[in-house]
């Protein structure tokens, strides 16, 4: 059974990021977006704007974020945005939310940056307050971090998004995974760190009471492709590429080919993937070509 392929967007694209994808879209089942403000020098786009942008221009795919920052947006308000998108697109969002970690732009945006369990902790509430806005109307929550009275989503999506929740941390994410994700989004880095990551996540299913095969796996891969081992060597050294250390799979269509059906053997039940080139299509079309099929 074919494994669904998205195609994920560098965060510094910004003006490329729509005549990229009208050149690379089309042979991909779903869209994936960044969601931050603000990277260092980089320009940056707003995560949300480009997901509304994309599922008008791109009427065939589903759109979602890889992953949506949680301290960025009202809980109640984003449980309303998603549902308004959803209903206005035929039911194509998928909530991708995390609970954030680039303290360079909560401080210059002026968002408080609790630590980590703190952040992933306000993520659950969140998780659990948007769920009970989709079927609850009127809905109250009062959590430790959040609270609603008497809250009203319409239109209430139907069916409910899936709610992705990004992340590897052992101890609170991979709990919060177990607990509150319809899927795992995980950034792939090596098999035996993805197998590692796995059995702390299926302690994590047994702890809390959750069946871990009803969580859907869906991997992230950075991949540098060429023709030839060559070719894949000459364009490392390129200005225009990206840096190697967020490229994890590296080769010709026949060994990218291999390494992704590894990954899906080892669980994965959605593929999400990058490419070091982009911008340029080039990368991107000869994956769809060479690639795609065998997936």
């Amino acid at each position: 059974m074919p494994v669904p392929v998205g195609l994920n967007v560098w965060s510094r694209l910004v003006e490329n990021t729509f005549p990229y994808l009208d050149q690379t879209a089309e042979p991909f089942e779903s869209l994936w977006f960044p969601d931050h403000v603000q990277y260092g020098a980089h320009k940056v786009a707003e995560g949300w704007t480009l997901l509304a942008y994309a599922l008008a221009r791109y009427p065939d795919k589903m759109c979602t974020h890889e992953v949506i920052c949680n301290s960025f947006r009202n809980p109640a308000h984003l449980a309303k945005m998603v549902a308004t998108a959803h209903a206005l697109s035929g039911g194509r969002v998928v909530l991708g939310i995390g609970a954030g970690w680039n303290e360079e732009e909560y401080r210059a945006y002026g968002w408080p940056f609790p630590p980590t369990r703190v952040r992933i902790a306000q993520m659950c509430e969140a998780i659990e307050l948007i769920r009970l806005m989709w079927t609850t109307s009127p809905a109250s929550y009062k959590g430790e971090h959040y609270q609603i009275s008497g809250a009203y989503c319409e239109p209430r999506p139907d069916p409910l998004p899936p709610v992705v929740v990004g992340g590897h941390g052992e101890k609170y994410l991979l709990r919060a995974v177990a607990k509150h994700a319809d899927w795992w989004n995980y950034s792939f880095r090596d098999d035996a760190t993805y197998a590692h990551k796995q059995e702390v996540l299926k302690t994590h299913c047994a702890e809390v009471g959750r069946d871990y095969d009803e969580i859907v796996q869906v991997l992230r891969a950075g991949i540098l492709i060429a023709e030839t081992e060559g070719e894949v060597e000459r364009l490392k050294m390129q200005p225009h590429i990206r840096p190697m250390q967020d490229i994890r799979l590296a080769g010709t269509p026949a060994q990218v080919t291999d390494a992704l059906l590894g990954i899906i053997k080892r669980g994965a039940r959605r593929l999400t993937v990058n490419f070091a080139d982009a911008p340029r299509p080039e990368g991107t079309r000869l994956f769809a070509a060479t690639v795609l099929p065998h997936l």
